[in-house]
């Protein structure tokens, strides 16, 4: 056999090795090797599938259809989102701005008072800061309708409010504020009581962060010139627990854009007075329980 015949049979064979069905083969088997722990991780994938996926997938086929829960769903096209955007007033006058409002101060606030705070208690020793911990971070765990309890008596809005009464008893005011049901102090307190209760679980993230800091990190600090606290939060602190950060950033911004319920149980009517409250979540509950236009609801 000669040079070229030999070269052209090893090309053959080659090209048969690496045909696409090979591949395949090699592909599967690895798959198949790696069963076990596919086996582990079945739970999570089944719930997340079940849970979230199919659910987003369906709600974003409902947005292009007219469903009112009791027919079948009609197929509408781009007809909801047109009207979102053109003819939805009360979406585009109150609850699109008093949205962004709210997200923008609860927002940011409540990241930075997380932080401030989470070193603040990192400060203290072992025994003061986890009862501190457990102070800020216990009113994350508290619903919406106890929070209502907690803070109704304080924004109450006759003499017998605490707040009221305090300011009253200052010489600051001259009459009650209706601190729930007027419009135009309805957004203050729904942004005062989101804050009090942002504190969760980001929170717990940048304490741990800023717990977990390598010491001699702050030790190289001080002899490379760092003189007070505020540079070593700005240099060393915060460039480390970069990760905490933005886990807390996350959970921050998805916390304060699902937060849409506060307004209506403070002041005790669905929907806010002159809508001073309806926030996206408002707009898509009202769609979607009360008026039943699931598509619609979907869209937004």
């Amino acid at each position: 056999m000669s040079r070229s015949e030999a070269g052209m049979m090893t090309a053959m064979g080659a090209k048969r090795e690496y045909r696409p069905g090979t591949r395949l083969n090699a592909f599967l088997k690895r798959v198949w090797s790696y069963r076990l722990s596919y086996l582990f991780i079945a739970p999570f994938v089944l719930c997340f599938t079940a849970f979230i996926f199919i659910p987003v997938l369906l709600a974003v086929l409902l947005s292009f259809t007219y469903f009112n829960a009791l027919q079948p769903p009609r197929f509408v096209g781009w007809q909801n989102y047109l009207y979102v955007l053109s003819q939805d007033l009360i979406f585009l006058k109150n609850a699109l701005p008093n949205t962004i409002k709210f997200v923008l101060l609860v927002g940011p606030g409540g990241y930075i008072a997380s932080f401030i705070l989470a070193w603040l208690i990192s400060q203290l020793p072992n025994y003061s800061r986890t009862v501190y911990a457990l102070i800020i971070y216990s009113p994350s765990l508290i619903a919406g309708t106890a929070m209502t309890a907690v803070w109704a008596p304080l924004l109450m809005g006759d003499r017998i409010g605490y707040l009221n009464s305090i300011l009253l008893g200052m010489g600051l005011i001259d009459k009650p504020i209706l601190w729930v049901t007027d419009p135009a102090y309805l957004m203050n307190s729904m942004v005062a009581v989101t804050l009090w209760s942002s504190m969760g679980v980001g929170f717990l993230a940048q304490l741990a962060g800023v717990l977990n800091v390598n010491k001699e990190l702050y030790e190289a600090g001080r002899i490379d010139g760092v003189k007070s606290r505020l540079q070593e939060i700005w240099y060393i602190t915060i460039p480390s627990m970069k990760p905490q950060m933005l886990f807390s950033a996350v959970m921050a911004i998805v916390g304060t854009f699902k937060a849409g319920e506060i307004g209506q149980q403070l002041s005790g009517t669905f929907p806010t007075p002159q809508y001073a409250g309806h926030v996206l979540m408002s707009h898509i509950q009202d769609y979607g329980d009360v008026r039943f236009e699931m598509g619609y609801a979907s869209a937004l």
